[in-house]
């Protein structure tokens, strides 16, 4: 079960992996756009920490909180994309207060719809809808909440593999072309690093 108070640590968890992890994002990014994914990153979380200790027992609340810190933060396309994928789930769970773990894979999907209609991007296109999927599927029909950050991990990690040499096929890394082959996607990377800092801290 996810509340408001597991929500509450899971951030810091993230806000920290953000911090850690901002160099490694802002260099991927690099190679395939503008080298700021890092920076969105960090400006996103320390937003949301601003705020944490006081956020409402409805976790639909707390999820609109966090998407509206992403927007405030920054104009940038992948923090609009979170924003976006945070108030779908925002919108389904107003009013409660909180998420039962099999209701994750559905959350998952109701992002992910939310995103590829704002994104405009197809599934198999190189971007993070793809390891949004693979989450998706990973968090299906599981009962405890260990168990389920480990196979979400794996899946991420297949995914990621699956697609490093694959071409990126929308957004600025669409413009490289060739060139995007072998290279991660910045998107994806930073989903990595997010889920494995949730791990990490249960």
């Amino acid at each position: 079960m996810i509340s408001t108070k597991s929500l509450q640590s899971s951030i810091k968890l993230l806000a920290q992996a953000m911090e850690e992890s901002a160099d490694e994002l802002n260099t991927v990014d690099g190679l395939l756009g503008d080298g700021d994914l890092g920076v969105t990153m960090i400006r996103g979380f320390r937003q949301i920490l601003v705020d944490l200790d006081s956020l409402p027992t409805d976790i639909g609340m707390d999820f609109f909180q966090c998407a509206k810190a992403f927007t405030k933060s920054s104009g940038s396309s992948f923090g609009t994309l979170l924003a976006t994928g945070m108030m779908a789930i925002a919108k389904e769970k107003k009013g409660e207060t909180k998420i039962e773990l099999d209701e994750v894979s559905g959350l998952f999907n109701l992002a992910l719809e939310a995103m590829q209609m704002r994104g405009k991007a197809s599934l198999g296109d190189k971007t993070v809808l793809d390891v949004i999927v693979a989450a998706r599927d990973a968090a299906k029909n599981q009962s405890d909440g260990e168990t389920m950050l480990s196979s979400i991990n794996h899946a991420i990690n297949d995914t990621m593999e699956l697609f490093r040499n694959r071409q990126s096929k929308i957004g600025r890394a669409r413009i490289f072309g060739k060139k995007s082959i072998g290279l991660d996607d910045p998107g994806m990377l930073a989903f990595k690093r997010m889920f494995e800092s949730l791990q990490a801290g249960v």
